[in-house]
């Protein structure tokens, strides 16, 4: 993890897909922004003027099957974890998200498009000092089965994630990962969100998963993978979820010095641990450079995954 400058985007670049949930055609489009602006996502082609929502907690309205992003006239944009998590983990501060329609195109299942578009874009750094918010003291949440934890780490933002599902397709997964671009470049960022095909016929009658397929999701029966490519990591279950943490996490607004522990997670199990934090002003401090460097030590990328076999839908709420 780089404690200098921050970053923004040199030129825009934009992907065209559909989005996962709404199967509606949608064009995004990644551009510049000046220093501490953070992520900010633009929404156009609405009635009247564009309107903009910055991408932190406060925004979140929704999290059931995706991080749905809004304002008090309602959902501006969903499925924001994908994108989030390539300019977190790829080490861009400052971008705008401009998209013309409802959902973030789900392009590949993974964050592998958005990853190559900020490659074409170009990353320039900017005068001013990156920001971090330091986690001081443990903060921890359960709902139900899952449960999470943020806690103080020496060595930037590390992410532990495991996963326990009674398909035994899936099974017990864990993957622990500490964030540096060239690391989530191969390990984390071409990891695809996944399913139950059991799951399906009920998501479709409630109006989602509508643009789901095998070119954008991982799919699993009781008895096997239904992809006929195969895996892209034989943990890449597990791997997404970090993905999603990643992507989830970049809603405080800061990158985090700390350690994330997720176990049997979603999106709304990483939203309340996040809104805990935040809400908690002795649990965290916001540090710059210099100060950062010497509170933490930046490290190479470390991950490990363990695959076994054993709770939830894969496809349902809080799990894809």
């Amino acid at each position: 993890m780089k404690f200098s400058r921050q970053t923004t985007l040199r030129a825009q670049a934009s992907v065209a897909g559909v989005g996962v949930h709404s199967g509606l055609p949608v064009t995004l489009t990644l551009g510049p922004a000046p220093v501490d602006a953070g992520f900010i996502f633009v929404r156009t082609g609405l009635e009247g003027s564009d309107r903009e929502v910055q991408a932190t907690a406060e925004q979140v309205i929704a999290t059931d099957f995706a991080t749905v992003l809004g304002d008090r006239n309602g959902p501006l944009v969903s499925t924001a974890e994908h994108v989030l998590a390539a300019l977190r983990g790829i080490g861009v501060d400052n971008a705008t998200i401009e998209i013309d329609g409802p959902e973030v195109p789900i392009m590949d299942g993974s964050a592998a498009a958005f990853i190559a578009a900020i490659d074409q874009a170009g990353i320039v750094t900017q005068p001013a000092q990156r920001r971090f918010i330091q986690v001081l003291k443990p903060i921890s949440v359960k709902i139900g089965d899952s449960f999470g934890e943020i806690r103080p780490h020496t060595n930037g933002f590390r992410v532990e994630v495991e996963i326990d599902f009674t398909n035994p397709v899936i099974g017990q997964q864990a993957y622990a990962f500490d964030l540096n671009p060239e690391g989530f470049r191969r390990e984390v960022g071409r990891a695809r969100t996944f399913g139950l095909m059991c799951d399906v016929a009920r998501l479709w009658s409630a109006g989602y998963a509508l643009g789901a397929s095998f070119d954008n999701t991982v799919v699993f029966d009781d008895e096997r993978l239904l992809n006929t490519e195969g895996l892209r990591y034989a943990d890449e279950c597990a791997r997404h979820k970090v993905l999603d943490v990643i992507g989830d996490l970049s809603l405080a607004g800061l990158p985090l010095l700390g350690a994330y522990r997720s176990v049997r997670g979603g999106h709304k199990l990483n939203h309340a641990v996040l809104t805990a934090l935040l809400a908690d002003r002795t649990a965290w401090r916001v540090v710059e450079g210099e100060a950062a460097r010497r509170t933490t030590r930046a490290v190479g990328e470390v991950g490990r995954g363990i695959v076994g076999g054993r709770v939830a839908a894969a496809f349902g709420p809080d799990v894809s």
